[in-house]
């Protein structure tokens, strides 16, 4: 064929003899990525029911609290002191109030009355000055020698419980469409169950956070539908709001995240369960926040040439936490966990799958389908801040 010096890009009749030139990827730039899910990992074992179930248990409290606003004769010398649960105390107790040196010997016990009689500066100890809901440390009991046992105390433990909610989408595609060769795709069936299966674990991960049941027929019926609750919605204990409690206010307009705030907060959570936090999971706001932790503590050498700014792993006193980011986190909310104690776990055998439907017609029809549920143990071992400028 001779030579005719036309080019590619000249016009009229010659384009249609350029064959297309297409790229064999597609682009996907929808986020569909699921850290929190990667981060748990997968479950032990299955559920077995819609409704699934798991059992609490408590220690015995070793902390009490004065309800009491006037004290005779005088808050030093008080030696009988109304408390909001008497039960909690028994006789022989040693106590201290919170924040003082004094050790009160508790004599006796009247529920009734939820009162406590008590022998003051127990040990030659300093008096304390008592307040209404002073908090009051039992440091042990102390038993006569060749007594009777004392009376048997024991806790009640609890069934909790959470939904399973069932995730589905339809694929239908045509029998044409299937016959036919696309751009990028080798098999359109198999490409579209791709695509279904990232967006029901997207909103896995979104329920797994954010979910909550209905209000009434949470077991679900013909016409209500199962939902599962989240994480956000479980944690009812240790909700932390800067400035309030024992939560100092943030730095900044509106209350932002500093370490102050986030320490206060695993304190608190430490202190109240024996629970460790391990993971921190933020949502991008939040994450530039705990990054700039850093940033007046950084430093660099003159050949270094990449700028960090970066923490996936924040150590403190109270537990060595990876630092986990998600989309999918309100703005506003930075959730304190440990990952110990979750599991997502799928109903038994209906882990996410494709089931193939009858065929209609031209078409080749079927449904992503998969069943899970959220396993939170233990609300008072996980904590959320909220209320955070973002």
């Amino acid at each position: 064929m001779a030579f005719t010096g036309k080019a590619t890009y000249d016009g009229g009749v010659g384009l249609d003899e350029l064959l297309e030139d297409v790229s064999d990827v597609i682009g996907i730039v929808s986020p569909y990525e699921t850290p929190f899910l990667d981060h748990i990992g997968d479950a032990k074992r299955p559920a077995t029911s819609t409704i699934h179930e798991w059992v609490e248990d408590a220690l015995l409290p070793n902390i009490g609290q004065i309800n009491q606003t006037v004290f005779s004769p005088d808050p030093q010398t008080e030696t009988d002191i109304i408390v909001d649960d008497a039960s909690v105390f028994q006789a022989g107790d040693l106590v201290r109030p919170a924040g003082s040196n004094e050790v009160i010997f508790v004599q006796s016990v009247d529920t009734q009355m939820s009162t406590i009689n008590v022998v003051r500066s127990y040990g030659g100890t300093t008096a304390a000055t008592l307040t209404d809901n002073m908090v009051l440390h039992i440091l042990g009991n102390a038993a006569l020698e060749g007594a009777d046992a004392p009376a048997a105390r024991f806790t009640t433990r609890t069934r909790r419980q959470n939904y399973t909610q069932i995730f589905t989408a339809s694929v239908e595609v045509s029998g044409s469409m299937q016959a036919a060769r696309a751009a990028g795709v080798d098999d359109e069936l198999d490409y579209q169950k791709q695509e279904r299966m990232r967006e029901l674990l997207r909103d896995l991960e979104n329920c797994v956070i954010n979910g909550i049941a209905p209000d009434s027929t949470q077991q679900g019926s013909s016409t209500v539908r199962r939902s599962m609750n989240g994480v956000l919605y479980s944690i009812l204990t240790n909700r932390f709001v800067p400035g309030t409690g024992a939560i100092p206010p943030g730095d900044g307009a509106g209350d932002e995240l500093n370490e102050a705030v986030l320490n206060a907060a695993l304190k608190e959570i430490w202190e109240n369960s024996s629970g460790s936090v391990d993971t921190i999971l933020v949502g991008g706001a939040q994450k530039r926040k705990l990054n700039s932790f850093v940033t007046g503590s950084r430093a660099y050498l003159p050949e270094d040439t990449a700028y960090r700014n970066m923490i996936s792993v924040y150590e403190s006193d109270f537990g060595v936490c990876r630092v986990v980011m998600s989309r999918w986190v309100p703005a506003d909310k930075v959730l304190l966990l440990d990952s110990s104690r979750i599991q997502v776990m799928p109903l038994q055998g209906r882990s996410f799958h494709f089931k193939p439907l009858a065929a209609t017609g031209d078409a080749v029809s079927g449904q992503v389908i998969g069943e899970y549920t959220l396993e939170f143990k233990n609300e008072m071992a996980h904590g959320v801040i909220e209320g955070l400028a973002s």
